[in-house]
């Protein structure tokens, strides 16, 4: 074999590598597939847009991220960190009022970073744009392996207080070991001028740390996809995380005010639901999805949270 290139792990993937890794080990997965129909909804989409600047507009993302949201009121166990104990067989299961929702994001830089829309819940479209747009200006600002390396210093303090000495050694032994796998963060006049930008036009751990669940859109980047999300990693504490796909037209089979079936075309956004298994069953999901189903069966509700 010819070797082209090696990439050493950054920042950024060591943490994705450490998390997925654990939620593979650890989690047994629940996945549950749901197929939005949201034919009726995007005549509705363009409507509520209609002379929007284009910081004003709300996107098909923030939408669903508020219908998630609905469907999360309606089952809010789903909106939980879950701790368990093997050897000991003990668990217990927070349920939040907040919904922070982790996003993952594409930086100006290429890179994807998974960012944390605190208090999405209450929020109305206009005002879940808004956060969104901001949090995209500040990343802007901000120097990712700077902000990453809090976080994940946070989380190696936070493990030395659980008496996870061993984890604690190795990660700072890896991270800051001179070599090609050392974490490399800023030093000396740059790392004083990066501190004197505010922090409300840079994003801090506070804009990085865990939500209570995870949304993510790769429809929203590759509008063009014909797939499907078949799983995705929840990533521990939370219990659940969901993926949009991109919406496309789909042969569905309808029934007409006779009572006869015919075929129609619809626009079908799929999305995947994985759950932690050892904190629900799938019966669970049943309300989270019957309250999808009422909004797309009535998606003029949509105006009402703009």
């Amino acid at each position: 074999m010819n070797l082209k290139e090696e990439r050493v792990f950054g920042i950024a993937r060591k943490i994705v590598a450490n998390m997925t890794t654990e939620s593979i080990e650890t989690i047994p997965h629940g996945i549950v597939s749901y197929e939005a129909d949201v034919t009726e909804m995007m005549p509705i989409f363009k409507e509520i847009n209609a002379g929007a600047s284009k910081e004003e507009k709300i996107s098909i993302n923030t939408i669903m991220m508020k219908i998630i949201c609905e469907g999360l009121k309606a089952a809010p166990m789903f909106n939980s960190h879950m701790h368990f104990h093997r050897k000991l067989v003990r668990g217990k299961i927070l349920i939040f009022d907040n919904i922070d929702i982790s996003m993952p994001v594409i930086l100006p830089s290429g890179e994807m970073m998974t960012v944390n829309m605190h208090d999405m819940g209450e929020k109305s479209l206009s005002e879940m744009t808004k956060s969104i747009n901001d949090t995209l200006r500040r990343a802007a600002n901000s120097d990712m392996n700077e902000v990453m390396f809090e976080v994940s210093l946070d989380n190696t303090l936070q493990g030395l207080k659980k008496g996870k000495f061993k984890q604690t050694f190795t990660r700072l032994y890896g991270s800051k070991m001179p070599g090609k796998h050392q974490v490399k963060t800023l030093s000396g006049d740059a790392k004083k001028e990066y501190y004197k930008i505010p922090i409300h036009d840079r994003l801090t751990k506070h804009d990085i740390e865990q939500g209570t669940v995870t949304i993510t859109n790769l429809g929203s980047v590759y509008r063009e996809g014909n797939g499907r999300c078949y799983f995705l990693e929840i990533i521990p504490p939370q219990t659940a995380a969901f993926a949009l796909m991109s919406i496309r037209k789909e042969p569905v089979v309808v029934t007409d005010e006779n009572g006869e079936d015919k075929i129609e075309i619809k626009q079908i956004l799929p999305m995947t639901m994985a759950f932690d298994h050892r904190a629900f069953d799938y019966g669970d999901a049943v309300k989270l999805f019957r309250r999808l189903d009422e909004i797309f069966a009535n998606p003029e509700i949509i105006k009402e949270w703009k």
